[in-house]
């Protein structure tokens, strides 16, 4: 390994399995110290007798590295707060804010529940919120007390939040609100050294490797195009000083691909310089479109 990220103090949540165990151990393999969070629950969200997070620290302590486990729940204000106060009472600073947990509760538009819809938006929305917060907080006191952080954020977003997916409204709603807080953070926190990126990644996890269980597969033999080590190279080097001058962007990652993508943008546009009429604006409308790219197909259609 290069080293990339030796030195730097990094929190990753959702840490004790799939994409989030890959991050941390890619991070620790790179020399980081690694705070390894994760509250253990069932992919439903419900509790689950078994915290991962202390498994993944015995794997990097095993390797040579250092990394301390957070069980708590950073949807919550003390559970984000002590995430921080972990990484600076343990190794002095934090360096890297990796905001991964989530959950799924799948259903239908007319069968989501209330429920279904707050428990998903709450860990994957509040859950990226309330930690950047926190860490935000540190590195503006840091840099106010005149030692400007190399920081960085790495956000998880998904091909869900950026077309959308069916049976996944819910979902699609709070990784589409990740991509804005995103863009909002890496505008607001310049100022303090901090840089704010996103990816939206393809990968087996128990989120996926159920919804979509033969895309997921993995081969029997060749390159394993799913395994989600092959989205940590990217998250690394966001999360190192090697990315400086890299924020506000967005990223697929998937397999060997790595792809930028460039959202919402103007396209075609037509100015009356008056007040339409509904028939005229619907006329001007369809025009438009006559000339607009089409968009992503959604998930699942």
């Amino acid at each position: 390994m290069s080293g990339i990220c030796a030195g730097r103090v990094v929190a990753v949540t959702g840490a004790g399995r799939g994409l989030g165990r890959a991050h941390a151990l890619a991070f620790a393999a790179e020399g980081a110290r690694v705070v390894v969070n994760d509250l253990g629950v069932a992919l439903d969200g419900a509790p689950d007798p078994q915290n991962p997070a202390d498994a993944v620290v015995a794997e990097i302590r095993a390797a040579g590295g250092d990394a301390v486990a957070h069980g708590a729940d950073i949807a919550t204000d003390a559970g984000a707060a002590g995430l921080v106060r972990t990484a600076v009472e343990t190794y002095g600073r934090l360096d890297t804010l990796v905001s991964n947990a989530g959950f799924l509760r799948d259903r239908m538009l007319v069968n989501l529940t209330e429920d279904d819809w707050d428990a998903v938006i709450r860990v994957h929305l509040k859950g990226h919120f309330l930690p950047l917060k926190h860490a935000a907080g540190h590195w503006r006191a840091t840099a106010r007390a005149g030692r400007t952080p190399v920081a960085r954020v790495v956000h998880t977003s998904s091909g869900a939040g950026l077309l959308g997916s069916v049976g996944q409204g819910n979902y699609s709603a709070a990784k589409a609100g990740i991509i804005g807080l995103t863009l909002v953070a890496a505008a607001e926190l310049a100022r303090y050294g901090v840089q704010v990126n996103a990816v939206a990644p393809a990968a087996r996890t128990r989120m996926t490797e159920r919804a979509f269980a033969t895309a997921m597969a993995a081969p029997a033999t060749g390159f394993d195009a799913m395994a989600p080590e092959n989205v940590s190279p990217l998250v690394v080097w966001l999360g190192s000083a090697g990315s400086a001058g890299v924020t506000g962007r967005v990223f697929e990652a998937e397999g060997g691909r790595i792809t930028v993508m460039e959202g919402w943008r103007p396209g075609p546009t037509t100015d009356k310089g008056a007040r339409w009429t509904p028939a005229g604006a619907g006329e001007a409308a369809r025009r438009l479109l006559a000339r607009a790219e089409p968009p992503g197909r959604v998930y699942g259609t």
